[in-house]
């Protein structure tokens, strides 16, 4: 590939997207994680309470498909969240091969909770941008990701919904 923004003679950590993109994203799940110890939750536990409690997974199935992850790594997460009485598995009652899952009374509640926990996390890391540099780095960003290999462009949080 020739012509592109990236010159292979001249690639440097400083100015590499890659890296900016990791180092963003571990500062702001650092900084969740911090917001969310009241509810003994982590950044990536969070998904699936969401998920969960706004209707769109209701199988370990779909939150993988969803979140992106192996069944075995999904699998582990959900086994940490039953043993903290967030989320509960029973078999279907129209296919006993499936598993379908439920939050808990504790898990609805903190279902509850999160929304003004995260918006206190991304509130501070947004710490200085106006709400106009806020529109333009989510658009950069919803750009980037469908360029991704197999996108077939970014789905807004809605989307994900019907899929």
């Amino acid at each position: 590939m020739t012509g592109g923004l990236y010159d292979p003679e001249n690639i440097a950590l400083e100015t590499s997207l890659g890296y900016y993109l990791s180092k963003a994203k571990q500062a702001l799940v650092e900084r969740m994680d911090r917001a969310l110890e009241p509810l003994d939750l982590t950044a990536q536990q969070i998904g699936v309470i969401l998920l969960l409690s706004r209707g769109y997974a209701r199988t370990p199935f779909e939150l993988s498909r969803k979140m992106s992850y192996d069944s075995g790594s999904m699998t582990r997460m959900l086994d940490r969240l039953e043993r903290k009485g967030l989320v509960a598995r029973s078999r279907s009652e129209q296919d006993r091969r499936m598993i379908e899952l439920t939050l808990t009374e504790r898990g609805t509640e903190a279902a509850r909770a999160l929304p003004s926990l995260i918006a206190t996390a991304l509130n501070a890391q947004l710490d200085g941008f106006s709400a106009d540099e806020l529109v333009t780095l989510t658009g950069l960003l919803q750009r980037f990701i469908a360029n991704g290999p197999g996108s077939t462009g970014c789905p807004k949080p809605d989307d994900e919904a019907d899929s």
